[in-house]
Protein backbone atom coordinates (compact mmCIF):
# COMPACT_ATOMS: atom_id res chain seq x y z
CA UNK A 1 0.00 0.00 0.00
CA UNK A 2 1.66 3.66 -1.07
CA UNK A 3 2.02 5.65 1.47
CA UNK A 4 -0.65 8.23 0.30
CA UNK A 5 -3.06 5.77 0.63
CA UNK A 6 -2.06 4.50 4.30
CA UNK A 7 -1.94 8.72 5.23
CA UNK A 8 -5.35 9.19 3.17
CA UNK A 9 -6.98 5.86 5.92
CA UNK A 10 -5.16 8.01 8.68
CA UNK A 11 -7.12 10.71 8.08
CA UNK A 12 -10.26 8.79 8.07
CA UNK A 13 -9.43 7.05 11.02
CA UNK A 14 -8.78 10.72 12.80
CA UNK A 15 -11.97 12.13 11.40
CA UNK A 16 -13.79 10.35 14.00
CA UNK A 17 -12.21 11.42 16.96
CA UNK A 18 -14.66 14.67 17.30
CA UNK A 19 -17.71 12.11 16.78
CA UNK A 20 -17.21 9.69 19.22
CA UNK A 21 -16.25 9.96 23.18
CA UNK A 22 -12.98 8.63 23.98
CA UNK A 23 -14.30 5.22 25.31
CA UNK A 24 -15.76 4.26 21.86
CA UNK A 25 -12.45 5.09 20.16
CA UNK A 26 -10.84 1.63 20.34
CA UNK A 27 -13.65 0.15 19.02
CA UNK A 28 -14.05 2.67 16.38
CA UNK A 29 -10.56 1.88 15.33
CA UNK A 30 -10.95 -1.60 15.67
CA UNK A 31 -13.60 -1.86 12.74
CA UNK A 32 -12.10 0.43 10.85
CA UNK A 33 -8.97 -1.29 10.78
CA UNK A 34 -11.18 -4.79 10.29
CA UNK A 35 -12.55 -3.02 6.96
CA UNK A 36 -8.91 -2.91 5.80
CA UNK A 37 -9.26 -6.39 4.68
CA UNK A 38 -7.44 -8.25 1.49
CA UNK A 39 -10.66 -7.78 -0.95
CA UNK A 40 -11.00 -4.20 -0.43
CA UNK A 41 -10.60 -1.78 -3.07
CA UNK A 42 -6.78 0.00 -1.12
CA UNK A 43 -5.24 -3.53 -0.42
CA UNK A 44 -5.92 -5.12 -3.68
CA UNK A 45 -2.95 -7.11 -4.07
CA UNK A 46 -1.43 -6.43 -0.78
CA UNK A 47 -0.74 -10.03 1.35
CA UNK A 48 -1.88 -10.35 4.66
CA UNK A 49 1.26 -9.72 6.33
CA UNK A 50 1.79 -6.62 4.54
CA UNK A 51 -1.55 -5.68 5.38
CA UNK A 52 -0.75 -6.71 9.40
CA UNK A 53 1.72 -3.99 9.30
CA UNK A 54 -0.09 -1.60 7.89
CA UNK A 55 -3.01 -1.93 10.21
CA UNK A 56 -0.36 -1.54 13.13
CA UNK A 57 1.35 1.50 11.67
CA UNK A 58 -2.28 2.88 11.61
CA UNK A 59 -2.91 1.97 14.83
CA UNK A 60 0.34 3.10 16.36
CA UNK A 61 -0.44 6.48 14.16
CA UNK A 62 -3.75 7.21 15.56
CA UNK A 63 -3.02 6.65 18.85
CA UNK A 64 0.10 8.99 18.74
CA UNK A 65 -2.02 12.29 17.19
CA UNK A 66 -5.00 11.39 19.90
CA UNK A 67 -1.92 11.51 22.31
CA UNK A 68 -0.87 14.83 20.88
CA UNK A 69 -3.94 16.07 20.00
CA UNK A 70 -4.78 18.95 23.08
CA UNK A 71 -1.19 20.38 21.92
CA UNK A 72 -2.09 20.01 18.17
CA UNK A 73 -5.55 21.50 18.40
CA UNK A 74 -3.96 24.74 20.89
CA UNK A 75 -1.59 24.97 17.89
CA UNK A 76 -4.22 25.00 15.39
CA UNK A 77 -6.51 27.70 16.83
CA UNK A 78 -3.29 30.01 17.56
CA UNK A 79 -2.51 29.58 13.85
CA UNK A 80 -6.35 29.88 12.88
CA UNK A 81 -6.53 33.96 13.82
CA UNK A 82 -9.00 33.57 16.33
CA UNK A 83 -11.42 31.01 15.00
CA UNK A 84 -12.48 28.12 17.34
CA UNK A 85 -12.10 24.49 16.21
CA UNK A 86 -15.69 24.10 16.09
CA UNK A 87 -16.30 27.16 13.75
CA UNK A 88 -13.55 24.92 11.34
CA UNK A 89 -14.27 22.50 8.72
CA UNK A 90 -13.32 18.92 10.37
CA UNK A 91 -11.90 17.80 7.11
CA UNK A 92 -9.53 20.89 7.59
CA UNK A 93 -8.70 20.29 11.16
CA UNK A 94 -8.56 16.48 10.55
CA UNK A 95 -5.70 17.31 7.72
CA UNK A 96 -4.01 19.51 10.11
CA UNK A 97 -3.80 17.58 13.20
CA UNK A 98 -2.10 14.80 10.79
CA UNK A 99 0.01 17.56 9.12
CA UNK A 100 1.12 19.46 12.29
CA UNK A 101 1.55 15.34 14.70
CA UNK A 102 4.06 15.03 10.99
CA UNK A 103 5.65 18.11 11.46
CA UNK A 104 6.38 18.09 14.94
CA UNK A 105 6.55 14.57 16.38
CA UNK A 106 7.24 12.23 13.20
CA UNK A 107 10.85 12.27 12.34
CA UNK A 108 10.11 9.82 9.19
CA UNK A 109 8.40 12.36 7.55
CA UNK A 110 9.88 15.94 5.93
CA UNK A 111 7.78 18.90 6.75
CA UNK A 112 7.12 19.55 2.98
CA UNK A 113 5.91 16.39 2.20
CA UNK A 114 3.26 16.62 5.13
CA UNK A 115 2.30 20.08 3.73
CA UNK A 116 1.71 19.07 0.75
CA UNK A 117 -0.09 15.44 1.77
CA UNK A 118 -2.06 17.72 3.80
CA UNK A 119 -3.11 20.14 1.11
CA UNK A 120 -4.16 17.10 -1.02
CA UNK A 121 -6.59 16.01 1.50
CA UNK A 122 -7.79 19.37 2.01
CA UNK A 123 -8.43 19.87 -1.62
CA UNK A 124 -10.22 15.92 -2.09
CA UNK A 125 -12.07 16.10 1.42
CA UNK A 126 -12.16 20.13 1.92
CA UNK A 127 -14.21 22.62 0.92
CA UNK A 128 -12.99 25.01 -2.04
CA UNK A 129 -10.98 27.46 0.62
CA UNK A 130 -9.63 24.52 2.22
CA UNK A 131 -6.81 23.90 0.47
CA UNK A 132 -4.96 27.83 1.27
CA UNK A 133 -6.34 27.57 4.14
CA UNK A 134 -4.59 24.41 5.22
CA UNK A 135 -1.62 25.72 3.81
CA UNK A 136 -1.09 28.91 5.30
CA UNK A 137 -1.68 27.39 8.81
CA UNK A 138 1.40 24.90 8.08
CA UNK A 139 3.29 27.25 6.44
CA UNK A 140 2.98 29.33 10.01
CA UNK A 141 3.53 26.42 12.01
CA UNK A 142 6.82 25.04 9.65
CA UNK A 143 7.98 28.83 10.18
CA UNK A 144 7.69 28.52 13.86
CA UNK A 145 9.92 25.18 14.11
CA UNK A 146 12.76 26.32 12.02
CA UNK A 147 12.83 29.43 13.69
CA UNK A 148 12.96 27.18 17.23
Amino acid sequence: MTRKKVREHLFQMLFVLDFYPAEELDSQVDTFLEGLGSHSESAMGESEEGLEKVRAELKQKFYAVAEHQEEIDKKIEEKSNGWSLKRLAKADVTALRLAIYEILYDEDVPAGVAVNEAVELAKRFGTDKSPSYVNGVLGSVVRDCTEE
